[in-house]
């Protein structure tokens, strides 16, 4: 064996050795790993405004992160968190009082078999609702404290990443090894994807949100700001989006003999409410990025099961880092492999030129 061969087997063992160990902590150390994505997400967010902090104004490290910690957590997680606590209170009720859910939908179902013919409601399918409410809603009440641990995982990896923010960027761009255009390429690419991801879908969500309530206060929909909540978050879901609130919200005003506002509620949804995000989304995509409708698809199926509700943020944000990975791959060593490729292919038309001369 060469010495060539025995430092690249070295080099197998050792890549080898770190992939186990990384493996093994990552699934120890999986319960953090929404944390350290929503750390990573806010990071990037407020780098900049650390190093003005810091460098420009000349603040201490932990009172610059300090501040900023404060800050997006007053602008952005508590208005989150009271929307997340309205809902989970609505859902508590729900869950004691789930005979009466059942017994209300029974009497929705009969007026819809009454005025149009149409039975949703079959009693096997009753039963499997009532299961299901029983089973699930306790879970979206569990995911909420998991969301609450979650966040304070984020700040306490939030603080050490910004006071030690300028050492870890050195570090990263010292030890991944990649060209050094290759890390400019990962860093851009990666704020472009967490503002996209993290800012695009979230705030096109409250802009149909706030949109459908207008249209809810308009048309006397009962609870308007329970029903924006709703409408808020599953204005997230890919496909379905705000869908899934005004059109059964619509059929069930149709249902109740509230005829006007129920057509009213619907054609305000499709017309007011699914244009708006398509003219927002247009508009987002000039300023801060879009993300492709796959992406957004995929990443909250995988998100979800991975990470439960904050995964309708970080599923997409995953799928992005693997494709600017893939991308960055292909630039560091594709690209190589080709211009190898091209070069020996010119060497043997020249070599075959010369042989043909002679």
């Amino acid at each position: 064996m060469s010495h060539l061969d025995n430092e690249r087997l070295k080099q197998v063992l050792f890549l080898l050795i770190i992939a186990f160990l990384s493996i093994v902590l990552f699934r120890e150390l999986y319960v953090l790993f929404p944390g350290f994505l929503g750390a990573v997400t806010f990071y990037v967010l407020s780098r900049n405004y650390m190093f003005r902090l810091v460098e420009n104004r000349k603040w201490k490290k932990s009172w610059a992160a300090t501040l900023i910690m404060v800050l997006s957590f007053l602008i952005i997680l508590l208005p989150i968190g009271m929307l997340i606590n309205m809902l989970t209170a609505k859902v508590s009720y729900a869950i004691t009082h789930s005979s009466d859910l059942i017994k209300g939908l029974q009497s929705i179902n009969a007026q819809l078999q009454e005025s149009m013919g149409v039975n949703l409601m079959t009693p096997d399918r009753l039963s499997k609702l009532q299961e299901y409410i029983t089973n699930v809603l306790p879970a979206f009440v569990g995911a909420t404290f998991n969301t609450l641990t979650a966040v304070a995982i984020m700040y306490f990896i939030l603080y050490f990443m910004l006071v030690n923010a300028r050492e870890m960027e050195e570090a990263l761009y010292e030890y991944i090894p990649l060209k050094d255009e290759n890390v400019e390429l990962l860093g851009k690419e990666m704020k472009n994807m967490v503002v996209s991801n993290a800012i695009g879908i979230p705030l096109i969500a409250l802009i149909q949100g706030v949109i459908s309530l207008v249209g809810y206060l308009i048309f006397g929909v009962p609870e308007p700001v329970f029903w924006f909540v709703v409408t808020c978050f599953t204005a997230m879901l890919p496909i379905i989006g705000a869908a899934a609130v005004y059109v059964p919200m619509g059929i069930y005003l149709l249902s109740s003999g509230q005829t006007w506002q129920g057509i009213a509620v619907l054609a305000y949804g499709f017309g007011v409410v699914g244009t708006a995000d398509n003219l927002f989304r247009m508009l987002l995509a000039r300023k801060i990025g879009d993300v492709h409708p796959l992406i957004t698809i995929f990443g909250v199926i995988v998100g979800v099961n991975l990470l439960g509700f904050i995964g309708l943020i970080f599923g997409p944000l995953l799928i992005s880092l693997l494709i600017v990975l893939m991308k960055i791959y292909s630039n560091e060593y594709l690209v190589k492999k080709r211009e190898v490729k091209v070069v020996r292919t010119a060497h043997s038309k020249e070599k075959k030129m010369k042989q043909t001369g002679e």
